[in-house]
């Protein structure tokens, strides 16, 4: 037969071990959570140097396009010289 006294200790035997495992819980999201912070900084600079890459290839390619531009130009003035 068991008493209030039996009821109350297993209720808060049960409400620790509740406890308990909400705590872990907790912890386990708190590390998750580090972790993709740190997971999302990570990508961001990538991102960020990916960005950096693009324009600086950009920037290059509009340079060739230009030369290349002058360079034709170049050499349709040296054909229509040399059909003269």
């Amino acid at each position: 037969m068991t008493t209030k006294l039996d009821e109350a200790k297993g209720l808060d035997e049960a409400k620790g071990k509740v406890n308990n495992a909400l705590s872990r819980l907790e912890k386990m999201i708190e590390q998750r959570l580090r972790e993709e912070t740190a997971r999302a900084d990570e990508l961001a600079a990538k991102l960020s140097a990916l960005e950096s890459q693009h324009e600086e290839l950009k920037r290059v390619a509009s340079d060739v396009e230009a030369r290349l531009e002058r360079a034709m130009t170049h050499i349709r003035g040296l054909l229509t010289a040399d059909q003269r």
